[in-house]
């Protein structure tokens, strides 16, 4: 067994992929251990083979290799150096964007937080965008860029991202959304724009889109947190319009019977027109963008967009079936790019940049190309094999033997070739069969995996959790959906010459919307579905409106006494059965109880269901990137937690049967782990007086009376540097032979401590003493530099293992001068003020309200002393002071700094961050008004931690203290979990004795 069967993940999903399992040309794992680094771009799917081997005689699909794309991992290496510049200065961008990429990349999310991959795609887009124009080294990827659009996409620019299913495309598109708008409202560029036209392949996906709408109130912006606080009401200009590509489509704007249209013609050359030209199209399908000179286009599912290829037409002749296929996909590939033109057209200055998102970029059957070639504007990669190495999808697994010895091939690997012959075509065929007449080997199938669905089920009924796993069934047609509807969910039939009709049990017993008696029940288990019509927006045609009813009916019902009186009105058929599909598996939802999803054609894409355990196929699959697409269905994780002893995702499998997805060649014995269950974590309305208002700072600046400077030094001025911080200062050097010899950085043990200060005072003047117009104060330098002196004289700098001149590399002198300044701002006479964000100068407890998996506890103090409803328990440490907190006569007030959305910022060695402190408390110290505590529970405590501190402690609540307005505030940190309470009582002493004695100070 390879290490891949053993160990399939191996790399967090929050930083570039470290290892990678070694596969050989045809996607086979490899026998050997994981390889160091990341696994190159190469456009191959997974088919690793059977055990038993196929028969000579019996067709296959075709083992696909793809040779790795030089131009992606070419660009992947140059976004990956850009990434790695420590220093923002460096990134080559705008603040807006430098402000956006710290906090995707070193926020610390309430929620969700974005995946590498995701971030990794904003990025290359980005970098595109800012950073490659403008370096002669990188300008050649732009130009071979538009090559590639001139042939395929004359007069637009498409860039692709190629993103696995179910690694999160919709928040890539939150992203390059703020990105675009944060930047366009705040500067005018030919780069940026604020208006974006979405366009998605079906209603359903259209629908869900909606997070991407800033005036929604659960979009992705603020419940994701994908902007900081303060860049809220940028996006909040956004201008945005989602819809799907049918939209393009020329409506009649006149009805003719042909006789009146005849009449109308007469001899007229032309024949009369009656549909909309493109104006008229586009301003009913996106009339807000109209008003723009340029705007974004973002395509979901991009791969359905694309022009017919010019010349040879490489896919050959097609016949029957695949010709009908072919002409579909090409007609919907016409639509959605003639109206991407069509606007392209018609704003000033045309569309500014079209961004495709897909997990499968490829040209489809239909084209004039090559199926599964993949488009030539592709530009980032994060494969289906990254995905699953980093935990962020289900790890596929499919039947790899069996026991009918009679054929080699594995029969439920590929079920269509052994009963599709015996399965009808049309509804015709299909009104003669009984569903009972399903073919036995196909009935066998679905026992057999439904059999493992029953043990998933009671596992996940035993775990508490309140919706079921859900097992979906995609088959060849409608005729062939109907009885496989029936056979697992029941059904009625009238007899013949009788009033009375005949009701037969569904046969998969979980999935029956019938009892034992035949009496429907409340809230149907299995759902029948037809992608296509769904997604068109047209009525159902009548065949399945009957074969559905029953339960559309029933989801009106539920939907009517959810909503009551007020609801939203008459609603169609095609409407109800959309809400139930994009609803499954979220409780308090039509789609809530949903455990079996029986579908025609390959269900719909962007359906974002996270709770299907097992896929069922019965139907042809001609390619590879059919299996994955329909497979991807069911890749969403459950659980997005990460195992504490791992730091990794733990396994979560999806069951395939009927799919020659070929993935895994082994079979696998797991322990399943069942999904946690989740709690709603909000303020409560009813402890209002409990609410805690903070302020949201961006900076400081401080009011010098005189010229004179002091340095009050602490232990936390101290700065220590090892070899650790910049590197090995001894190297032994040797040959093969003669003697060895040890180098060191002899330059740097040479400098004297007054060249040292000098450095250092002349980093501080530049960087923290300059006036209102910027000038560095020259007239300060000597005080400057005899504190830093007596910084070094002192013994705050200690350098262990390295010599003292190792203070004047960039980022240590950045330290020390931060150290130096608060020091001198603790000292001097002055007032130092905190800087408000000008945006969003105020936070309250109020606002919180979110979904986590983590543990966590009732707040229930008597009387309540925190408006929230519960506690996040991140550790221990965290849950001992906030059983302290809730306990202690003296607080009036506490919150747990979860979804707060409060920070303190911090430099640290010269860059900009954030500090997340961990409790917030409202203090009665005796005095007229509370004390505001901000609270931190540390254990080690690193260079970056005492910075955090330092500025929490010496500038932050200072700074807040002095504007007025937001109260009284101090800072603490508790370093030992076992005395949390005691040291909270002392504090508590110490600070009344001090709130005692300045009011004593006070005259009269």
């Amino acid at each position: 067994m390879t290490s891949f069967y053993e160990r399939p993940i191996l790399n967090s999903p929050y930083a570039a992929p470290q290892w990678h399992h070694p596969m050989d040309d045809h996607g086979q794992p490899l026998d050997g251990p994981p390889r160091p680094g990341r696994r190159p771009s190469r456009f191959i799917v997974p088919v690793p083979a059977a055990r038993k081997k196929a028969a000579s005689a019996q067709a296959s699909l075709e083992l696909e290799t793809y040779s790795e794309n030089a131009l992606i991992n070419e660009i992947r290496g140059h976004v990956d150096s850009w990434r790695s510049l420590r220093n923002p200065a460096d990134w080559g961008v705008t603040s807006a964007t430098q402000r956006l990429l710290e906090h995707w990349r070193h926020h610390e999310f309430v929620g969700p937080r974005p995946f590498f991959c995701q971030i990794e795609a904003a990025e290359t887009i980005i970098w595109f965008t800012e950073v490659a124009p403008k370096r002669a080294a990188t300008r050649k990827f732009l130009d071979e860029l538009r090559k590639a659009n001139d042939e395929a996409n004359p007069e637009l620019f498409r860039l692709a991202l190629k993103m696995a299913t179910g690694t999160g495309k919709t928040t890539v598109m939150a992203m390059l959304i703020a990105w675009q708008t944060v930047n366009a409202v705040r500067r005018d560029s030919k780069d940026f724009s604020r208006a974006f036209l979405i366009v998605a392949p079906g209603i359903t996906i259209r629908d869900r889109l909606r997070v991407l709408m800033p005036s929604e109130p659960d979009n992705y912006y603020e419940t994701r947190e994908i902007v900081p606080p303060e860049m809220l009401p940028d996006i909040r200009r956004a201008e945005i319009v989602i819809t799907n590509y049918h939209a393009f489509q020329h409506r009649e704007t006149l009805s003719l019977s042909k006789v009146a249209r005849s009449f109308l013609t007469g001899n007229a050359p032309e024949p009369i027109k009656t549909t909309e030209t493109d104006a008229e199209m586009l301003k009913r399908a996106c009339e807000k963008l109209l008003s723009f000179e340029r705007v974004n286009v973002i395509n979901d599912e991009a791969h359905h967009c694309y022009r017919h290829k010019q010349g040879e037409d490489e896919e050959g002749g097609l016949t029957g079936e695949d010709k009908k296929e072919a002409a579909e996909n090409e007609e919907a590939a016409r639509l959605w790019i003639s109206g991407i033109e069509a606007l392209n057209r018609k704003l000033a200055k045309g569309v500014r940049a079209v961004y495709d998102l897909s997990a499968t970029p490829f040209f489809l059957r239909g084209s004039g190309y090559r199926e599964g070639v993949l488009f030539p504007w592709v530009v980032s990669d994060f494969s289906l094999m990254d995905a699953i190495e980093s935990g962020i999808v289900k790890l596929p697994r499919v039947p790899v033997t069996d026991n009918l010895v009679q054929t080699d091939a594995v029969v439920y690997r590929d079920l269509w070739k052994h009963v599709g012959k015996e399965l009808p075509k049309t509804a015709a065929g299909a009104s003669k069969l009984s569903p009972l007449d399903l073919p036995n080997m196909m009935k066998t199938a679905l026992h057999a995996l439904y059999s493992h669905y029953v043990g998933e089920f009671r596992r996940w009924e035993a775990a508490g959790i309140g919706v079921p796993p859900v097992f979906i069934v995609v088959c060849q047609n409608t005729a062939i959906s109907k009885l496989v509807f029936e056979y697992v969910a029941g059904f009625e039939r009238d007899i013949e010459d009788s009033e009375r009709s005949a009701f037969q049990p569904g046969e998969l017993k979980l999935f029956s919307n019938y009892d034992d008696q035949g009496t429907r029940l409340p809230k149907p288990r299995t759902l029948l579905i037809d992608s296509r019509q769904l997604e068109s927006g047209e009525a159902l045609d009548k065949g399945f409106r009957e074969a559905a009813g029953p339960e559309i009916e029933q989801f009106k019902r539920e939907r009517a006494g959810r909503e009551g009186a007020g609801g939203q009105g008459e609603v169609s058929d095609s409407e109800i059965l959309r809400e139930v599909m994009n609803t499954v598996g979220r409780k308090d939802r039509l789609g809530e109880q949903i455990r079996c999803v029986v579908s025609v054609s390959m269900l719909t894409e962007g359906w974002d269901t996270n709770t299907v355990t097992h896929i069922f196929g019965i139907r042809a699959f001609g390619t590879q990137l059919l299996c994955e697409q329909v497979v991807g269905r069911g890749l969403r994780r459950q659980s997005y937690e990460l195992n504490p002893k791992t730091g990794l995702f733990d396994v979560e499998y999806a069951d395939i049967m009927g799919i020659p997805f070929d993935f895994a060649s082994s079979p696998q014995e797991t322990k399943p782990t069942a999904p946690k269950p989740v709690t709603r974590v909000h303020a409560i309305k009813e402890r209002s007086s409990l609410e805690i208002v903070f302020p949201r700072v961006s900076g400081y600046r401080r009011d010098l009376p005189s010229e004179k400077l002091q340095a009050e030094f602490t232990a936390d001025s101290r700065l220590e540097i090892t070899p650790q911080d910049i590197g090995p200062t001894k190297v032994v050097m040797e040959g093969i032979v003669g003697a060895g010899v040890t180098i060191e950085p002899d330059e740097l043990k040479a400098l004297r401590s007054s060249e040292i200060s000098f450095n250092l005072a002349k980093h501080l003047l530049y960087t923290h003493f300059r006036d209102d117009d910027g000038f560095p104060k020259q007239h300060l330098f000597p005080q400057i530099q005899r504190i830093a002196r007596r910084w070094i004289d002192e013994g705050y700098l200690v350098t262990r293992g390295v010599p003292i001149g190792a203070i004047l590399y960039k980022d240590q002198l950045a330290r020390a001068a931060e150290k130096i300044n608060i020091a001198c701002t603790r000292g001097s006479a002055g007032r130092l003020l905190a800087v408000l964000d000008p945006y969003n100068p105020k936070g309250s407890t109020r606002f919180v309200n979110f979904i986590t998996s983590k543990p966590v506890w009732k707040t229930g103090a008597q009387p309540p002393k925190c408006q929230i409803s519960h506690v996040v328990v991140d550790s221990d440490w965290e849950e001992q002071l906030a059983l302290t907190l809730e306990g202690h006569p003296r607080v009036l007030a506490y919150a747990k700094n979860q979804a707060l959305g409060f920070d303190i910022p911090y430099l640290d060695a010269g860059v900009m961050r954030r500090y997340i402190p961990d409790f917030l408390v409202r203090l009665d110290v005796g005095a007229e008004e509370p004390l505001n505590l901000v609270l931190e529970v540390k254990g080690q405590r690193d260079e970056s931690d005492k910075a955090k501190a330092q500025t929490a402690r010496d500038l932050w609540a200072p700074g807040v203290t002095a504007l007025g307005g937001f109260g009284r505030w101090a800072y603490a940190e508790f370093r030992d979990w076992a005395s949390m309470e005691e040291d909270f009582a002392k504090l508590v002493d110490r600070l009344m004795s001090e709130s005692a004695s300045a009011t004593a100070q006070v005259p009269a």
